[in-house]
This record gives structure tokens, C-alpha cells and sequence, in this order.
């Protein structure tokens, strides 16, 4: 195949669709085909990077460590400032790019630009603030002092379905602690990505910090640049099995790794809790991004006394939502990542049903691309499909549980401890059950809990470490003990 500009026009917004490595974006030897899920089309084409690549990346990133990591702080503080102040400027852009090849409404694809920003603003602050120590030992021998430092090349892959905040969840802290990256951005949304990087570019960064490289080739790019001792840490987001994979690989070198898997959010809706706030809560915890979000309500477990009640509120609320394009802001439900994503959960849905479940559609979805209409499946009980596999998409399973014990236990009854919500008669039950959840994220009587601000991650098969919030950045520092007589 014929290699790539390195510039083009996509649904107008200009994109660099190279390889970017060394400051310099390069055309590839190969393209990789990025689609438009909702006219299930051809949307654009970027270079495909092979191993050969990867390690050039690695190279350049290499070689940018030591000035990146020396410089001051405030001096990495102003670049990742303006760099906020770009995307903020540009929202819409990064917006469009985002409906073009991922799919969602307009309304979440432009609130996903402004949480991706955001990470930019939170970490330059955050790059002058990281504490250290200085104390003298209990036996008054000598002073206890304790610094950071960068840990040096970081490997970040991000998924598909936040292709921008993704980047900047992992770029921004990677950038504050002084380290330099090697980004590989999902193959279905690499576009975003490469748009981020030339935000990061325009804000100044310095040739080589920042190297994005998108890839057909996944697996074995992965191996080989995990291999390479020039690289100092994995930031990986994406699913359970694969991060295994992953782990596998850096535990050949103790490489120090975070990340952010798989969940299996459960949904409390507790008995005296009041159900049209829950059904609220509902509607933002799972359509949020189409379902497709590691942190999507994926099972439902209502009171019997307000399970028929709930379920039919909240399938009224999904029959209003209108579906279609992105690109028209009036659409609240755009489509999926892909007809191949869409069909996966369309199986699921047919899985439930030979088990006893019993879905219903809400709305109309368009014939073409892949739209999907929500469905809520009543009659589903604990341990079926719908409860054991990650969804990803815009479907409610309804368990019924007779009191807090078991719907507690049911929730607890998982691989996966990522995020939980839980709505009660009031904040004081909440927090209790909030408590007793093997979760590493909990949201009380609201939908949404993910900020900048805040630690991002997951307990049990969820994950390792966090993003986000003052821990992020301790993702890319490695602790030094300094022992000296004074």
C-alpha cells in the first residue's frame, strides 16, 4: 500500500495521520484504515507502524529523557498549561474527530474533550506539588531524605472507546514527572490521538518527549518495546485478558506497570431508595458513552419492592433517547465502535434470552452502522451471562435481590472491582454499603464519579495502581532514600 500524507482533511478538521517520532511526523510504509462506525465506511487512513518503527520511537523518546527530565518544573508545568488552553479553545474539533471514528453522540464525544483537557490543567499544576521527605532517623545516626525522579521511557497504550481522554489521562502525568512516552493509541481511534499530539507539539513540547505510533500490529510492537531496557514503565488501559498478556511480558524485567482493566460495575438500587433519582443516576452510570465504558452500570440489582417500578421508569427513559449520527448534536445515542463490537453485544442479548431473560428494545435504531437500540432484559438472575461478561454497551440487565445482604453479596461476587453505584434512602446507607463493596471506586446516589481529580482505578482483576488525582503522577515516579550525615 501506498504510505499516507501526513496531513489531512477529516470531516474538517485537519489531522496528522504519520507516525510521530522524534518531532517529526513520519509517513510509514503501511496504512492503517480507520473507519466511521456509523456510516460503517472508510473514514480515513494513518501510518502503520511496524517494529522497526516502534523502536525509533523508543529511541527518540530516549534520547529526549535526560533534557525533559532535567528541565524545571514550571517549564513542564506552562507546556502542559497550554496545552489545556489549545484543546479548551478547540473543543469542537476534538469533538468531531471523536464522533468520526469512535461513534458516540455529540453530546458525549464533546464532554469527553473537555475531560480530556482537563487532565492537561490538573497535571500542570500537579508537576510542581510532588512532596518529598526530610526527617532525622529515630536512632540520630544520620537524616532520612527522600526525593522522586522520572522513571524514563513510558509505554502508554490506550483503548478505543475514550480516544482522547485516554491519551491525556496517561500523557499529561507521564509529562508532569519528567518522563518521556511512547503512546499507542487503539487501531480503530488512532486519529484522536495523533490530533493530541499535535496539540502537545503546538504547546512546545520538545522533539521526542512525545512519540505516537498506531499499529495493526499490536502484539508483537508491544513485546518488542516492553523487551527494551530503555523503557521504564507501562501505563496500559484496556481489557483484563489482555493486560495479563501484558503483565506476563513485564514481569521478564520487573517492569514497573499500571493499570486499568476490565470491570463489571454493579448497580445498587436499595430498598426505600428513591427511584426516579435512581433511574436518573441509571441513565447517566450506563449510557454514559453508549455502555461502552469499563465503568458502565452493567448489572442491575433492584429491591423487589421497587424492581417493577425501576424497570419500567428506566425503559421509559431509554425510549426517549433519539439514535443516529453523532454529528447531529439533537442524537443523544450514537453508534458503537464498530458492527463487529455491535454484534458482540447483540449475541450477548440473545445469550440472556435462551437463559430466561427477558429484553426489550427501547427506540428505533438506524439500519445502517452500527447503531444498537438499549434494551432493559428483566428475569435475569445472578451468575447468568449478562452478569459475568463486561457488556459494553447500551444494555441493562435486571437482577431482583430481597434485601441490602444479598445484593451486597451478589455485587461482591466478581472478578472485578473497578467502580460501583449505589443508590439509597439516604447518603448515611450509601456510604455504609459504599463500604462493604469490594470496589475501588463507589458512587452514592449519583451516576458518574470519574474526575481529574480524583484516584482512578480498580481493585481485584481491575487493575493495578492509579490515574488521576494526586496518586497519577506517583505512576511515574520512582522513590530515591538519600542517607547522609548532617
Amino acid at each position: 500500500m501506498t504510505a499516507p500524507p501526513t496531513v489531512e482533511i477529516v470531516g474538517g478538521v485537519e489531522v496528522p495521520t504519520g507516525l510521530f517520532i522524534g518531532g517529526q511526523w513520519i509517513p510509514g510504509e503501511r496504512t492503517l484504515d480507520v473507519r466511521d462506525p456509523a456510516a460503517d465506511r472508510r473514514l480515513s487512513g494513518v501510518a502503520d507502524a511496524g517494529v522497526t518503527d516502534a523502536l525509533d520511537a523508543v529511541s527518540a523518546a530516549h534520547a529526549a529523557f535526560g533534557p525533559w527530565a532535567s528541565a524545571a518544573l514550571r517549564t513542564r508545568a506552562e507546556i502542559l498549561r497550554r496545552a489545556f488552553e489549545i484543546m479548551t479553545a478547540e473543543l469542537d474539533e476534538c469533538a468531531r474527530l471523536i464522533v468520526l471514528e469512535n461513534g458516540k453522540s455529540w453530546a458525549d464525544a464533546r464532554g469527553e474533550a473537555a475531560y480530556a483537557a482537563e487532565f492537561f490543567r490538573w497535571f500542570s499544576e500537579e508537576a510542581c506539588r510532588v512532596p518529598g521527605d526530610f526527617r532525622m532517623a529515630p536512632a540520630g545516626d544520620k537524616t532520612i531524605v527522600v526525593d522522586h525522579r522520572p522513571v524514563g521511557v513510558a509505554y502508554l497504550i490506550t483503548p478505543w472507546n475514550f480516544p482522547a481522554a485516554m491519551a491525556t489521562r496517561k500523557l499529561a502525568p507521564a509529562l508532569a514527572a519528567g518522563c518521556t512516552a511512547v503512546l499507542k493509541p487503539a487501531g480503530e481511534t488512532p486519529l484522536t490521538a495523533l490530533w493530541v499530539a499535535r496539540v502537545l507539539q503546538r504547546a512546545g513540547v520538545p522533539d521526542g518527549v512525545v512519540n505516537v505510533i498506531a499499529t495493526s500490529r499490536p502484539g508483537p510492537v508491544s513485546e518488542l518495546v516492553l523487551a527494551d531496557r530503555r523503557v521504564g514503565a507501562l501505563s496500559f488501559t484496556g481489557s483484563t485478558p489482555v493486560g495479563k498478556i501484558l503483565l506476563g511480558q513485564t514481569a521478564r524485567r520487573a517492569l514497573p506497570s499500571s493499570m486499568e482493566l476490565g470491570g463489571n460495575a454493579p448497580l445498587l438500587v436499595l430498598e426505600g431508595a428513591d427511584v426516579q433519582d435512581a433511574v436518573a443516576g441509571a441513565m447517566v452510570a450506563k449510557m454514559r458513552n453508549g455502555g461502552s465504558a469499563c465503568t458502565a452500570a452493567n448489572r442491575f440489582y433492584v429491591h423487589e419492592s421497587l424492581v417493577t417500578e425501576f424497570a419500567d421508569a428506566f425503559e421509559k427513559a431509554l425510549s426517549t433517547l433519539s439514535i443516529g449520527s453523532g454529528l447531529d448534536p439533537a442524537n443523544d445515542l450514537g453508534a458503537l465502535v464498530s458492527v463487529r463490537e455491535r454484534d458482540k453485544v447483540l449475541d450477548l442479548v440473545r445469550r440472556a434470552e435462551q437463559e430466561g431473560g427477558r429484553p426489550s428494545a427501547s427506540g428505533t435504531a438506524p439500519t445502517t452502522g452500527a447503531f444498537l437500540s438499549p434494551y432493559v432484559v428483566r428475569g435475569v438472575r445472578h451468575g447468568q451471562t449478562l452478569t459475568r461478561e463486561e457488556i459494553f454497551g447500551p444494555v441493562a440487565p435486571i437482577v431482583t435481590v430481597d434485601s441490602t445482604d444479598q445484593a451486597i453479596a451478589m455485587a461482591n461476587d466478581t472478578d472485578y472491582g473497578l467502580i460501583s453505584y449505589v443508590f439509597a434512602k439516604d447518603r448515611a446507607e450509601g456510604i455504609s454499603v459504599a463500604r462493604r463493596l469490594e470496589s475501588a471506586m463507589v458512587a452514592v446516589n449519583r451516576g458518574v464519579a470519574s474526575d481529574p481529580a480524583a484516584p482512578f482505578g480498580g481493585m481485584k482483576e481491575s487493575g493495578l495502581g492509579r490515574e488521576g488525582g494526586f496518586a497519577g503522577i506517583h505512576e511515574f515516579l520512582e522513590t530515591q532514600y538519600i542517607a547522609v550525615d548532617l
